[in-house]
């Protein structure tokens, strides 16, 4: 069945990918890494736009440019070559952006997310190389700032900037092709998607194809699909009032959740787009097979390579190759465990502490991993003691073994559990009465202070079977 959009949204994203896992930037050779150093302590003439300086392409943004593009399913282009996109503003001290205009490295793409009726293809219309603005820092909101600095650093940064056609019906559509998108890029290595400015979003919004406003300055998953159901919501308020969506430009406010009028939109004519004098067009069919045979396995193979390598669900392999570093983390527990007994261990309860902690997998070894399990197989502790220990290293850290010792997690015997299970029943009458009578979640209570006893060092399965065994006596 089709999916059915009755208000029409037609959602489309730009998004520009700082390459920032390149020593440096885009025209220069001025460093990267600049995230923690003093404001405009890495700049020069080149990045600056100092009159008299000249730029060089730098190679591996071009390869990694490809890269993206083919991995997003694009057609690279034959020969390529950079614009002049003029505008003035004052993070951008040239007075133009280095850009691509009518040749973009790739062209063409498409993306597979889950869409709100099955699988859902987003396309891609293109995916350029340019250069990085400086960053303005407002003194206060943007509408009521006091004053603005400008940091030069990330000026002449290399960016890919990917844009898609408005195929997203939804928020929820928008960040779900974001958290690909992301994905495919950590896969590639080409950029710390953790830094700050590494991914940013622009949206463009119209509701049953009227006018579209762009958003911007979104920063975050999150962000977008905030700024997105905003958006919509205006726009619904505003036609359903008699009014008029107009084409323009607004700024997406993270901390009121709100969009801000800027400026009305700009036209491609307004940046009056002309050849790069100072760049000669450049040729890169010759590079796009040796450039492919360096594509790592992208998420959708893994994807498909753990269901039928390791025999788990689907569900399983995209939550294990949702990001790059939980597949390698689980594969290296695969090595070790068996998979079968491994993958929920990995896939849903490490994970869901993870997400609960808003930690990643780099918070918890391997080895720490692999010795829980064990020891749950081995018969050593429970499962419930198991996962207690998972919380406990993430949350105060240490070893498995160490935290099993000190809280005294080991399993306790058959006859220790046989004991609690005669006291509990003694010493809760009613229960068993009610039990007896027919209120099976007496049984429940039971059992639960059967664990309780035993400080959840018995096995619950087996503590509910003696139970049952000693009521039907």
């Amino acid at each position: 069945m089709a999916y059915h959009n009755p208000d029409g949204v037609m959602i489309g994203l730009e998004i520009h990918v700082q390459l920032n896992k390149l020593n440096t930037k885009m025209f220069c050779g001025c460093s990267t890494k600049y995230h923690n150093d003093e404001p405009n302590s890495h700049v020069c003439p080149v990045c600056l736009g100092l009159p008299g300086s000249l730029p060089v392409i730098n190679e591996k943004a071009v390869e990694a440019a490809m890269k993206i593009g083919l991995a997003l399913n694009c057609e690279i282009v034959p020969q390529t070559q950079f614009h002049r996109k003029n505008y003035y503003y004052p993070d951008l001290p040239k007075g133009f952006q280095t850009t691509q205009y009518d040749f973009p490295i790739a062209s063409e793409g498409k993306v597979f997310i889950e869409g709100e009726d099955g699988e859902h293809v987003i396309g891609i219309t293109r995916a350029h190389m340019e250069e990085d603005p400086g960053r303005l820092l407002h003194i206060g909101s943007i509408d009521k700032s006091k004053g603005t600095m400008i940091d030069y650093n990330r000026s002449g940064m290399a960016l890919i900037e990917i844009v898609s056609e408005p195929d997203m019906r939804s928020p929820k559509e928008a960040r779900r092709f974001l958290d690909k998108l992301r994905n495919i890029i950590e896969y590639l290595d080409v950029c710390d998607t953790t830094l700050e400015g590494a991914m940013r979003f622009d949206a463009n919004v119209s509701i049953g194809g009227g006018s579209r406003a762009e958003v911007k300055n979104i920063s975050s998953h999150k962000g977008a699909e905030r700024a997105l159901l905003f958006e919509i919501v205006r726009q619904k308020n505003l036609l359903r009032r008699g009014g008029t969506v107009v084409q323009e430009t607004r700024h997406f406010d993270e901390a009121r959740g709100v969009t801000i009028s800027l400026r009305t939109k700009e036209q491609e004519h307004d940046y009056r787009y002309f050849p790069e004098p100072d760049l000669v067009p450049m040729r890169v069919a010759d590079r796009t097979a040796k450039v492919a045979e360096t594509l790592p396995e992208l998420p959708d193979a893994k994807r498909e390579r753990f269901t039928k390598e390791y025999g788990m669900a689907d569900m399983h392999a995209k939550a294990l190759t949702s990001e790059i570093r939980t597949a390698d983390f689980y594969e290296e527990v695969a090595a070790k465990i068996d998979a079968k007994i491994c993958t929920p261990w990995v896939a849903d309860v490490l994970k869901g502490e993870l997400n609960y902690r808003d930690l990643t997998v780099e918070s918890f070894k391997v080895d720490d991993m692999v010795e829980i399990i064990e020891m749950v197989t081995q018969d050593k502790i429970t499962e419930k003691s198991a996962v207690d220990v998972i919380r406990a290293i993430l949350d105060s850290g240490g070893s498995a073994t160490d935290i099993v010792k000190e809280k005294g997690l080991i399993k306790v015997e058959d006859d220790v559990v046989s004991t609690a299970v005669l006291e509990v029943i003694k010493e809760n009458e009613a229960a068993v009465t009610d039990y007896l009578g027919g209120k099976e979640q007496s049984l429940n209570f039971l059992v639960g202070q059967v664990m309780k006893k035993t400080r959840g060092r018995a096995d619950a399965v087996q503590a509910r079977e003696m139970v049952l065994a000693s009521l039907n006596k």
